[in-house]
Formats: C-alpha cells, sequence, structure tokens
C-alpha cells in the first residue's frame, strides 16, 4: 500500500530553517511528480512545492518561491523540503502529496510552528 511519512517539522524561531522529509513507499517513486501542501488553522490547504519525476522541473508557491528549495532521491524514495527565513505566518501541518491515476495519497503531516 502506499504510504507517505512525513519528518522533520518542529518549532523554529522566525528566520530559521527547517528540512521536511517525506519517505515514500508502495509505488514506483522514480515515477511520479511529488508534492508539499500546507494547512493552517482556519484555512484551506495549499500547495507549497511540488517536482517532477525526475528533478528536473519544480514549482512553488509565490509565498515560499525564494525560500524553500524541493528535491528529491529516487533511490532513497524522499523527497525534501528545505525552508528558510521562516516567518510565523509559515505556521502550518505540512502534507507530502502524491497523485497516481485517479487516486490521491496524502502523509499525516507534519506541524511546523514559528514562533519566537
Amino acid at each position: 500500500q502506499v504510504q507517505l511519512v512525513e519528518s522533520g517539522g518542529g518549532l523554529v524561531q522566525p528566520g530559521g530553517s527547517l528540512r521536511l522529509s517525506c519517505a515514500a513507499s508502495g509505488f514506483t517513486f522514480s515515477k511520479n511528480t511529488m508534492s508539499w501542501y500546507r494547512q493552517a488553522p482556519g484555512q484551506e490547504r495549499e500547495l507549497v512545492a511540488a517536482i517532477a519525476s525526475s528533478g528536473a522541473r519544480t514549482e512553488y508557491a509565490d509565498s515560499l518561491r525564494s525560500r524553500s528549495t524541493i528535491s528529491r532521491d529516487n533511490a532513497k524514495t524522499t523527497v525534501y523540503l528545505q525552508m528558510n527565513s521562516l516567518k510565523p505566518e509559515d505556521t502550518a501541518v505540512y502534507y507530502c502529496y502524491v497523485r497516481l491515476g485517479i487516486r490521491h495519497y496524502w502523509g499525516q503531516g507534519t506541524q511546523v510552528t514559528v514562533s519566537s
């Protein structure tokens, strides 16, 4: 079965950095686009970043474009999200996501809290 397991969240001060990881299994990781989404309290889930199967193409939400980097290691079936210069408004649960055909799969999420 498809599994997406996020890790790396936590409490960080404004201006700090975090690296999120998503370990994937149960599907052909190297052939699928992987994405990170986030959901803040009372808000809709939004796309943060996505990376194509080979890693050659990436896209970012405008709010994080200059402060984050998505990457992947197909050998380790893991996708990463490096976030820098974090702001309180980045506080959210961050989810790993993959679409396989018509099915959508989400991880359990990892909490990121940016606060002094």
